[in-house]
């Protein structure tokens, strides 16, 4: 029993790219003679070997201290892997990760062989329609391949893409029409989650897989981001070289290099993710850090106007998807948030800061709730609004969850895991949501 908990506990040392297998041994040693002081002391097994992880220090003061010590490990791990065999998967995982890449590229271009271009409305449109076809299911496959996704969960990823292809396609949609807008912007979220199952290896019940899963999700977003803002860099110089030798260049950038590394990115970022998840993990506390107070000043100001100046909300399309996107970004930014807290530590400031964040967005909820009743009881049901409804209410029974559980950690009259359980219950409600907008308003409000 004893030496599974070391092993265990290797294995999590070892994740962190500043503690190389020389200091892992060398702590080992320490927590081993640890442990035996303490069982000479009259402690059992379990207690001691607590004990003495707790007077190793806390891991992540361990992980400063080493880099700061050994700075160009950081570095290298990120080029360089730690063992012939750890190299040997690393080459395998790029590979996979590098063909499914260049095959969502290929992908993205096979409609213009069949007359499908870029050039008209509609044209351009079936291919926002279906940007999501041509970018998840080969991140699923490389998630699914990485994590060893049983028969039966590549059985169920295939039927889900394959439905999403044919509802996209098939139903008769009106040109530019309210209800293939919202399929369009819904069926990303349904897809997205889809994808969680290969990440979790088919295991989607599991709590903890799930919230990996929010790990994941928010650090391929920063990886993503960072390969635009290259590859952009990288189309402007092209443009600027090609133009200096008398060549315009920019048909070819947009038609193929924009398209085809912009859906190649999404799996390339996600093998990154993969391979170098602890070097960017402790981003996570800081981008929570940074952004709840900004996010919770802005949602105060909003309230305080609203107050100071009685007046409502006026509540247009755009103004609608302009707060479902607010109340989105503060969800995400509060499940990230609790995805990089230590579940075992005390409740401070930053809970607190947290739950004030809930708060106002519940206010900043209720009220464009009422706006939006007060909409639909003068002019009726449209698409949109009844989108809204439903997209508000959703986010509300969420945040009001979320805040009556934070509510309770913060004066210690619960623990911190039914927190972490309600957010990780609650994605496969967005999933559900998602399918409806997809496939039950067309066919509610005829497809207009």
């Amino acid at each position: 029993m004893l030496e599974e908990r070391i092993n265990e506990w290797r294995a999590y040392v070892r994740r962190r790219q500043a503690i190389d297998a020389t200091d892992v041994d060398e702590l080992e040693d320490h927590l081993r003679s640890q442990v035996a002081d303490l069982q000479s002391a009259g402690l059992d097994e379990d207690e001691a070997f607590l004990i003495g992880v707790k007077r190793l220090g806390e891991l992540n003061t361990l992980s400063r201290e080493f880099a700061r010590e050994h700075s160009e490990r950081l570095w290298k791990h990120l080029v360089v892997a730690d063992s012939a065999e750890g190299e040997t998967n690393w080459k395998r995982e790029a590979l996979v990760a590098l063909s499914l890449a260049v095959a969502a590229g290929v992908a993205i271009k096979v409609p213009a062989f069949f007359g499908i271009g870029w050039d008209g409305d509609e044209e351009a449109l079936w291919y926002i329609r279906n940007i999501t076809l041509f970018t998840l299911p080969f991140l699923a496959a490389f998630l699914g391949w990485k994590r060893e996704l049983p028969a039966y969960g590549w059985v169920w990823l295939g039927g889900a893409f394959a439905a999403a292809a044919l509802v996209m396609n098939l139903l008769p949609f009106v040109h530019e029409g309210h209800t293939q807008l919202l399929a369009i912007l819904h069926i990303p979220i349904a897809l997205w989650l889809a994808a969680g199952v290969a990440y979790a290896g088919g295991l989607w019940r599991d709590a903890q897989q799930r919230m990996n899963y929010v790990r994941f999700s928010g650090e391929w977003f920063i990886y993503y981001v960072l390969i635009a803002l290259g590859g952009g860099v990288l189309m402007g110089i092209t443009m600027l070289l090609f133009e200096a030798a008398g060549m315009d260049a920019e048909s070819v950038v947009t038609l193929w290099i924009l398209p085809c590394g912009a859906v190649g990115a999404v799996v390339i970022a996600a093998w990154l993710v993969e391979a170098k998840q602890s070097v960017i993990e402790n981003m996570a506390p800081v981008l929570t850090m940074i952004f709840t107070p900004l996010f919770t000043l802005l949602l105060l100001a909003f309230l305080a106007i609203v107050a100071w100046t009685g007046s409502g909300i006026n509540i247009e399309r755009e103004v609608l998807i302009g707060f479902d996107l607010l109340l989105v970004v503060v969800v995400g930014l509060h499940l990230y948030a609790i995805s990089a807290r230590d579940p075992h530590a005390e409740p401070g400031l930053f809970d607190k800061l947290q739950l004030l964040l809930v708060v106002c967005a519940l206010l900043v909820d209720a009220l464009a709730l009422w706006a939006i009743m007060a909409r639909i009881s003068e002019f009726g049901f449209t698409p949109n609004r009844t989108a809204a409804l439903g997209e508000n209410l959703i986010l509300l029974a969420n945040l009001g969850g979320a805040a009556v559980l934070y509510a309770r950690f913060i004066w210690k009259r619960a623990a911190f895991a039914p927190l972490e359980r309600w957010q990780t219950g609650y994605l496969p409600v967005y999933a559900v949501w998602a399918v409806v907008v997809v496939v039950i308003f067309p066919l509610v409000f005829r497809f207009q």
